[in-house]
Order: structure tokens, then sequence, then C-alpha cells
């Protein structure tokens, strides 16, 4: 028989518990794969020394977060990684829920713009409009949905609550209702750098790539894609 090669990852010692770090440890029994399992009378929780699932590896998260960010797709982060496709997505949207959005500064010149993509198949079109921040480029807020006023007001109150200096966008015609045009530009050359990280986020992530068979198949998933390339 053809020996398989695993690799162990220690969680807790045998007498401490690996969630609330109690001393009140008893043996409980054995799992199936015949690993002596603890119980913790603190807690009420049980737990085992060793895990051999590479999920539980405590790098796993932060590998996950690279390899999204280098543009590798479910699958194949699953295939890299040796993790089940399900508890990847798991992660995923884990992840993404305990990244905290950035400030907004006061008095900044921000871009404003809107990027097409599809979810499920290609006839039904979703929008990503996001706000860049011009001298850091970073990007302080973004919303995924159709290209309509509610979607694009959730990026710009937030912007235009802050007292900016300027906010550069294309000439869609929505954003004159939603702005002040003492602080509303639309020029040449206004929204470049905007326009030149949409082209890195198609390179990056390959289920924005266009002509591709690579695309998102729920909303949830391809919004905690973009928290996590925007602000890991």
């Amino acid at each position: 028989m053809e020996s398989v090669l695993t690799t162990c990852f220690k969680v807790s010692d045998g007498r401490i518990c690996r969630f609330c770090k109690s001393t009140r440890v008893i043996k409980n029994g054995s799992t199936r794969n015949r690993k002596q399992q603890y119980f913790c009378k603190e807690c009420g929780k049980r737990f085992i020394e060793y895990y051999t699932y590479q999920a539980y590896n405590p790098d796993i998260d932060r590998q996950i977060v690279l390899l999204t960010k280098e543009g590798l797709g479910i699958r194949s982060t699953a295939r890299v990684l040796q993790i089940s496709v399900i508890t990847l997505l798991k992660r995923l949207v884990s992840i993404a829920q305990n990244i905290p959005q950035p400030i907004i500064s006061k008095s900044k010149t921000y871009e404003v713009d809107e990027i097409c993509t599809y979810v499920k198949c290609k006839s039904r079109k979703i929008w990503i409009v996001y706000a860049l921040e011009r001298q850091s480029k970073t990007v302080v807020r973004f919303c995924v949905g159709t290209r309509t006023n509610k979607t694009l007001g959730y990026v710009l109150n937030p912007l235009t609550a802050s007292t900016p200096k300027k906010i550069y966008t294309d000439g869609l015609k929505n954003y004159r209702y939603l702005m002040d045009k003492k602080i509303h530009r639309v020029q040449r050359y206004g929204t470049n750098h905007i326009e030149r990280n949409n082209l890195t986020m198609r390179t990056h992530l390959k289920r924005l790539n266009r002509k591709t068979i690579c695309f998102s198949r729920s909303l949830i998933l391809l919004a905690s894609v973009l928290r996590i390339y925007f602000w890991s």
C-alpha cells in the first residue's frame, strides 16, 4: 500500500485548553483517526492536540490572501494549499469580514470610477464602483451592484461628507445629481490614476479578466475578494 505523507499541526498542549487556556482538562475518548480527544471543564469544548488537515495550519489565512492577490482562482488556490474548495470559500468570506474599512480623511482629492464584470453568466452584468484617493492611491470605498444612484451613492456619500477638495469622475450623468458642482470635476486626464488601477485589477484578479471562463458565482464572494485585494 502506497504511503501518504501528511503534516501535523500542533494547536494545543494536551493539558491546556486551546480555546480558554484553562488547565481543567480531562481525556475524553478518541476520534475516528484514533487521536486522543480532550474535554475542557471550564468552557465545555472538546479538542485534540494535533491536526493533520491542512486548513488547520496557522499560516493558511496568510497564504490564502497572498494567492488571491496574485490572481489565482478558487480551484487553483485550493489545489496549491491542498484544502477543499468549500473550506476555501468559507475562509475567504471570514477573512474579508475581519478586514476593517480605511478611514476617509478630510480635504483630499478623489477619483471615482466603475468597472464592469458579471456574476454567474455574461448576461448578468455587475458594476464595481470605487473611490481612489489621488495622492496615496488608496481605495477608500467600494460597492458592488447595479449601475444606479443607490450604488454610486454608497461610495459618494462618505466622500462628500469628508469635505473633499475635488472628486473627479467620468461623464456618467448620474454623478451630476449626487455631488455639488463645486467639488465635482469631469475633465480630460482627470481619472488617469483610477483608470490605470482598473487595468491593474483586471491583470491581478482572474475573475475580472476580459474574455475568460473564470468569473464570480456570487456577489458575496466577489465583494470578499475585492475587500481582501484592496485592504489586506
